[in-house]
């Protein structure tokens, strides 16, 4: 198996920190995206190795195990108890056998003959764990979604869950990398990046939208017809409505997480608009309206 720099894949510095890691490999997933690039093998496998990159680097174990072991990090575990099995077996027998700073011989002999370490069968061996990201805007993150997502080389169809949050993280058992001697497949592990709105800010299950209001439905009440992410809701409003003050919506927020036909609320804040460009004959019947209201008082 030939080394894979995945600092080089990243386009890092060995000794970049995480945030730069991760800042880095969101970059370059976005460019090298199947869905940005349909139908490009090369961007396809470039995002693969992307993602094979960000997997190891992004958890500080794994990195760890990888600066040391190079290719065979993923053994590193099983390596340090056979090597010191052996030493403390030769020291029984008054040997000493040194293990060098060359772990892919011993690497071989433990995993890639027939016999084995100890002139056993074959070790089995789980395969890698794969991490991925996808991508949804808030209106997808509303309902149950079908989404196909590109891994190695092979397109998985995932069901998404209406409700899903925003850095949230599920488990594909079984999609991760081949097991080695009959060992378990890894899994895939896909985080979800939901994209923020312009009209709408997400709080858990709730729902913040703000809404203009003209200045003579403020003060006279009416209906407002709004949107939301389940369609349009007509709104009555009372008379009188201040500025920046909120009406709520039950059960027209987001969709719980697997919890059918449970839903958070939508809290609307209304922003009344001032008119502008008046004419001076509509300036002054405001003026005189409030000069009445004066009087009266």
């Amino acid at each position: 198996m030939p080394f894979v720099d995945y600092y080089q894949i990243l386009g890092v510095d060995k000794n970049a920190p995480e945030k730069e890691i991760k800042n880095a490999y969101r970059k370059l997933a976005r460019k090298y995206h199947p869905d940005v690039n349909p139908d490009n093998k090369e961007a396809e496998k470039k995002f693969q190795e992307l993602n094979e990159a960000n997997e190891v680097l992004s958890d500080p174990e794994k990195r760890k195990k990888y600066d040391q072991y190079g290719k065979d990090w993923q053994h590193s575990d099983e390596f340090e108890r056979a090597r010191q099995s052996r030493a403390n077996s030769a020291r029984q027998q008054g040997q000493w056998q040194t293990g060098g700073n060359d772990f892919s011989d011993f690497f071989e002999s433990m995993f890639g003959s027939a016999s084995g370490f100890g002139g056993g069968r074959q070790r089995t061996l789980r395969g890698q764990d794969y991490q991925a990201e996808l991508h949804l805007t808030l209106q997808e993150a509303y309902q149950t979604q079908k989404k196909t997502i590109t891994v190695n080389g092979k397109n998985i169809r995932i069901t998404v869950p209406a409700g899903i949050q925003n850095g949230q993280t599920i488990k594909i058992a079984g999609h991760g990398g081949p097991g080695s001697n009959g060992g378990q497949n890894g899994d895939l592990f896909i985080t979800f990046n939901i994209a923020t709105d312009d009209k709408l800010r997400r709080d858990g299950n709730n729902i913040h939208q703000k809404v203009e209001l003209d200045l003579k439905t403020a003060l006279l009440g009416g209906e407002l017809v709004i949107e939301t992410l389940s369609g349009k809701v007509k709104l009555p409003i009372k008379p009188e409505t201040q500025n920046g003050s909120v009406v709520r919506l039950k059960g027209k927020g987001f969709p719980v997480y697997k919890k059918a036909e449970s839903f958070g609320d939508l809290y609307v804040t209304f922003d009344i608009k001032i008119p502008v460009n008046l004419t001076e004959q509509q300036k002054q019947l405001i003026a005189e309206a409030f000069k009445q209201e004066e009087t009266e008082l």
